[in-house]
């Protein structure tokens, strides 16, 4: 699609019948890729031919991974708690969302996925029905599921299963997140290791973005939650908020936005909150300001460029789109093409900077990280991706 013709569908209204009829009877369904239309046919692909790969796969279970769809199967899993911007709606009215994650997993990756939305809420139970299905497939995308669980789920499941594992909520994002920061950097003239950068949300995303910048080598990074900047001095810390404290706000900052964002270099929004315009003023000489929060980001993008020298959200309607969807196809795809058992902190610092990279020869305020629908992305992530996994990880 040429730039005057998305501009032009973008610009035209979207009504709820052409959303509801987009989504009627689901946005999914299997495809056989292999004839059925004679004897012979039924033959090879059912019974009696498929009794030969059953007998090869129990003798050597090594087999499954090329003679089934497991080990290019995506798991999309939810428990409904902590869905877009509508919060724990439950595992039926999550569906939809698990559908377009497939969607966009077979659209952008190459890669067959199915959502189970689970009628449960608990840990371990979820943890049990993964382990218990998980030779139906060959890696698992957590979604939609809410803070503080989120972090336990994930590091369990990832002990539990000898497949991928990854929350997108955080590290997609995070990735995302860093990419679009690395190339922000370069056009302020500023670089990663300076950076004063502040966090606004210190759930399952801050706390992912907070990870992969300190892994980057960004080292003053204060995260805020409802009650301000988390810090040491802080007694009402516990569990990832208070090892975040630790590691985090080297300055010992305290209080709210306005103390944080005095001379601050960036400003990272992934909470519900509201930013005063003021507060972003008083951030340094060539601020960077990502409000991600959708639909309404932590402050209104017009009023940031008064004030920010780069300036992003996560909506479509405006410049510099962070989208999860730039990362965790090619994520995936990388991770199952190399045979990879985990998803490392290396393989996503890859995945970052291969989105970078391919923004580079165009880079400027208005443009940090491609878009979405480019078609460079995904196989430059996959790529980077496969490049970056050890053997035996």
């Amino acid at each position: 699609m040429s730039p005057s013709a998305q501009t032009q569908s973008q610009s035209q209204p979207i009504t709820d019948e052409e959303i509801f009829a987009a989504h009627e009877g689901g946005k999914l369904s299997v495809v056989v890729d292999r004839p059925l239309a004679s004897k012979r046919d039924l033959s090879i692909a059912y019974t009696p031919g498929v009794a030969q790969v059953s007998r090869a796969i129990a003798s050597d279970p090594g087999v499954a991974r090329t003679h089934t769809w497991a080990s290019r199967l995506v798991a999309v899993v939810s428990d409904g708690t902590a869905v877009l911007g509508l919060g724990d709606i439950g595992p039926a009215a999550s569906l939809p969302v698990m559908e377009g994650k497939s969607a966009l997993f077979k659209t952008f990756g190459g890669l067959d996925s199915i959502p189970i939305v689970l009628n449960t809420t608990d840990v371990d139970e979820i943890i049990e029905t993964l382990v218990r299905i998980s030779p139906s497939f060959g890696a698992v995308n957590l979604e939609d599921i809410s803070a503080p669980r989120c972090f336990e789920l994930e590091r369990r499941l990832i002990e539990a299963l000898e497949m991928p594992v990854m929350h997108d909520d955080q590290h997609g994002t995070a990735v995302v997140a860093l990419a679009a920061l690395e190339n922000a950097v370069k056009v302020v003239g500023k670089d990663l290791a300076s950076l004063k950068v502040v966090i606004a949300g210190a759930g399952a995303a801050g706390i992912a973005v907070a990870e992969i910048l300190l892994t980057a080598g960004v080292s003053d990074v204060i995260l805020l939650d409802s009650k301000g900047a988390l810090h040491t001095g802080r007694e009402d810390l516990a569990g990832m908020k208070a090892e975040y404290a630790a590691r985090t706000n080297p300055r010992r900052v305290a209080g709210g936005t306005a103390e944080a964002l005095a001379g601050a270099d960036v400003f990272i929004g992934v909470s519900s909150s509201t930013v005063p315009e003021e507060h972003i003023a008083s951030m340094a000489q060539g601020s960077i300001v990502f409000a991600l929060s959708n639909p309404d980001p932590e402050v209104a993008p017009e009023a940031a460029r008064r004030h920010a020298a780069v300036v992003a959200t996560g909506r479509s309607d405006f410049p510099n789109q962070i989208n999860n969807v730039l990362a965790f196809p090619g994520i995936f795809r990388g991770a199952l093409d190399a045979g990879a058992r985990r998803i490392t902190p290396a393989m996503k610092l890859a995945a970052a900077r291969a989105i970078a990279a391919l923004a580079e020869d165009k880079l400027s305020a208005d443009y940090i990280v491609p878009s979405p629908l480019d078609p460079r992305v995904a196989p430059a992530v996959t790529a980077a991706v496969a490049a970056a996994v050890v053997p035996g990880e």
